[in-house]
């Protein structure tokens, strides 16, 4: 007979003991403002209130994200391209030249200060899919949903499972 037994490990911040639990995770270290881990173990401490994942097959998670960013069905915002852009571990100076466009434009897209346009917003996802790593068979599928991604809808969250490697939109 398996028991569900509740482990207990030393909390980051206090070193008190911290128990682990399954459960919801904003994941907020990604760099994307709506991203939700769900069914993740978490280090959880009563003394300070300290939640800290465990975040299996980070390299996998990032991935799977990054797959979600592209098939997004909404237009990309600057939070979007900086993600991908650090997906692809470049620049800003390498990922400006890459879609020749000037550095500065790429910060104001970053940074929402000026909205991306249809063409530019298709060609970082066609890059982010080619150039990503474990993307590229993922090509047919990104772009066949090209014709069904909507104008810029800001809060988009995505669910991600860390252990079964799906997501969807929320």
């Amino acid at each position: 007979m398996k028991r569900d037994m509740k482990r207990t490990i030393e909390c980051s911040t206090c070193g008190s003991p911290a128990k682990v639990v399954r459960g919801s995770y904003p994941f907020t270290e990604c760099g994307l403002p709506n991203v939700v881990l769900q069914g993740v173990e978490l280090i959880r401490c009563g003394k300070c209130s300290t939640e800290d994942a465990i975040i299996p097959k980070l390299n996998e998670l990032m991935r799977v994200l990054a797959l979600a960013v592209v098939c997004k069905p909404y237009r990309l915002r600057g939070e979007d391209v900086k993600f991908l852009r650090k997906y692809l571990k470049m620049t800003n100076d390498e990922f400006a030249r890459l879609i020749h466009i000037n550095k500065t434009n790429l910060s104001k897209w970053e940074n929402n200060h000026d909205r991306i346009g249809p063409q530019s917003d298709r060609l970082i996802r066609i890059m982010a899919v080619i150039l990503g790593e474990g993307l590229p068979q993922e090509l047919e599928r990104v772009i066949k949903s090209f014709p069904h991604i909507q104008g810029t809808r800001s809060n988009v969250r995505i669910d991600m499972d860390a252990d079964k490697g799906s997501y969807h939109y929320a």
